[in-house]
């Protein structure tokens, strides 16, 4: 058996988040099941929601639970019946990770001393009992942090592919498109042939896309953004978008621009719009607030969400397998992940590093490494 700290997310009944550092005692793995201890796990955006759910930052305190850091936050009275089933149930946090594996079940014993990445849950943590199914064995030579962000990210990217292709599109719209996902799927998109449209919200992100080899890379900024999309869609033919933004016109402005650009192929007046099939897809919550619709491109359209766990589920595990052994083939260059710092598990929980990675300032993605301190 081995022991170690595990991060926890809390939310109590009157109205408060606790994160917290719980100790932890992993029993023997099982047959099929191994023990690796974590050597690298990084902050997504979506581990940043499963953290702090709707809690309120500006009540953020810091405080000390049995020698280690925590903090509370508020949770706001008219937020808490969504968060009911969480009341009182501890959440160990952390989507994905990559270690050493120091314990196996009989049946995986060909993986100890070896380092894999997993996707599994409950990362943030020194060590993590995992089934072995979960786990990926990486190619002698990557690091734990080459290999840390191998299935968030990665998957996503070709889940999006996977998705265009079957609904016989051949080009993409992407917004937030100069995130650390946004760069894998413009080298995504290059080598599979899909046209893809980036909308990024400065020139320096405009320069970055470019200097991947992006051909359409726009300026939400900029004062031609919107006669740029129009043009951009023309010319790929996109009629399939994917925001992670959610709230705001993001959406509604693809669907406007796609509407556009479908008029050039069907002009004159149409009461009704054109018939040209329009669908931007919501996959993330960068922005608050709700999701605004001006519906000024006729009836031809879809808004949907789009989630990696049911993309993974209907796809099957031929599929699935497919693409995890491409994203491995492909780690150190088409789904390489940079990072802006690399921190302690303690360091999660400084009030001064808590705030800056729960910015998710797009380029800038930060790294855990439970083995420092």
């Amino acid at each position: 058996m081995v022991q170690g700290l595990s991060l926890r997310s809390l939310i109590t009944a009157d109205g408060k988040l606790l994160l917290s550092f719980e100790n932890e005692t992993l029993p023997e793995p099982g047959p099929d099941e191994i023990v690796i201890r974590i050597a690298a796990t990084p902050l997504n955006p979506t581990d940043h929601y499963q953290m702090t759910g709707p809690a309120d930052f500006a009540t953020m305190a810091a405080t000390e639970i049995n020698g280690h850091r925590a903090l509370t936050m508020d949770v706001p009275a008219g937020a808490m019946p969504y968060v009911a089933s969480r009341i009182g149930q501890p959440r160990a946090i952390g989507s994905e990770g990559a270690g050493e594996v120091v314990a196996a079940g009989e049946n995986a014993r060909h993986l100890l001393g070896k380092r894999v990445t997993v996707n599994a849950g409950g990362m943030y943590a020194q060590y993590r009992l995992v089934k072995t199914a979960s786990a990926l064995e990486l190619p002698a030579g990557i690091t734990a942090a080459q290999g840390a962000a191998a299935f968030v990210n990665p998957l996503t990217v070709l889940g999006f592919i996977e998705t265009a292709r079957s609904e016989g599109h051949s080009a993409i719209v992407h917004a937030a498109a100069a995130s650390n996902l946004g760069q894998m799927l413009v080298k995504a998109c290059r080598a599979d042939g899909i046209a893809l449209v980036n909308i990024v919200r400065s020139g320096a992100q405009v320069d970055l896309l470019k200097g991947l080899g992006a051909t359409y890379v726009l300026d939400s900024t900029s004062p031609s953004f919107t006669a740029e999309l129009i043009d951009a869609i023309a010319a790929t033919g996109a009629r399939l978008g994917f925001d992670p933004t959610g709230g705001g016109k993001m959406a509604s402005q693809m669907l406007t621009a796609m509407e556009s650009a479908a008029t050039r192929i069907k002009p004159g007046y149409l009461i009704y719009g054109t018939d040209i099939a329009k669908k931007v897809y919501i996959y993330g919550g960068l922005q608050g607030g709700p999701t605004v619709l001006d519906r000024s491109y006729g009836f031809a359209w879809d808004v949907g969400g789009w989630l990696l766990t049911n993309f993974l589920v209907r796809s099957g595990p031929e599929t699935v397998a497919r693409l995890k052994q491409r994203v491995i083939s492909e780690i150190t260059t088409t789904f390489a992940s940079s990072y802006t710092r690399t921190i302690s598990l303690s360091d999660m929980l400084d009030p001064e590093i808590f705030r800056a990675f729960q910015a998710r300032t797009t380029g800038e993605k930060y790294l855990v490494d439970p083995t420092l301190g």
